[in-house]
């Protein structure tokens, strides 16, 4: 990345695959947006930049290179795969750019203490890092699968496409109550139905995450239905 394209680049803001920050001060913080990334389209991370865009540039690029790697070591399980790349700015300073790219071996999850497993999954939404909810990690889970998906369509499908006619999302607690089936079932079969691509998740940071049709103009795989 040459420093026209770093300019070009800082100039759209942070969003849904860019993050900025200027130091590395809290490495164990900074992680989460890379975990972020991994689980949902993928981005990029720059080191150097304040919140007003200015590009400010790490004075020593090579210690902060070390602390964030070994960050992304300690903290990232599963292992995450990324793309360093360098950019020298004015000053004889360097921006530091993460690239990481969508990953299918998720969820990914930011290490607390020496469990792995118990550490937090967090997704990418517009310009924020959130913690992902039941669903939205039982669908990182099952992408990670990759098998293909036959599910029965039957009366609580058909219940929950009319709700969709009408209202576009759905919880997972409207869906129960409107079907009149255990919150359990509601949630299996709503992860399902993202996994087949007939409906897309909208996580949400402080409330329940929503659950809505694909737009027209998006592309679907075939699904297959039981008979």
């Amino acid at each position: 990345m040459l420093f026209h394209d770093l300019r070009r680049l800082v100039r759209k803001g942070e969003g849904q695959t860019l993050e900025f920050k200027l130091k590395t001060t809290h490495p164990e913080k900074i992680v989460k947006e890379i975990v972020a990334f991994a689980n949902s389209d993928g981005g990029t991370l720059l080191l150097g930049i304040r919140d007003d865009l200015t590009i400010k540039g790490l004075k020593f690029p090579q210690e902060d290179e070390y602390v964030m790697n070994k960050a992304i070591e300690k903290y990232c399980y599963p292992p995450i795969n990324y793309k360093l790349e360098k950019i020298p700015v004015e000053g004889n300073r360097e921006v530091l750019a993460y690239t990481i790219p969508a990953s299918d071996k998720g969820p990914h999850r930011v290490v607390e203490g020496d469990k792995p497993n118990q550490g937090k999954v967090y997704v990418r939404v517009d310009h924020e890092s959130i913690i992902a909810g039941k669903e939205m990690r039982e669908i990182l889970k099952g992408r990670r699968k990759k098998r293909e998906l036959r599910f029965q369509y039957g009366k609580k499908e058909e219940i929950l496409m009319k709700y969709l006619e009408l209202h576009q999302q759905i919880t997972v607690q409207q869906f129960a109550e409107t079907a009149e089936i255990p919150r359990r079932v509601a949630s299996r079969t709503l992860v399902l139905l993202v996994l087949a691509k007939v409906l897309q998740i909208y996580p949400q940071a402080n409330k329940e995450d929503s659950f809505g049709m694909f737009e027209a103009d998006e592309q679907r795989e075939t699904i297959s239905y039981l008979d």
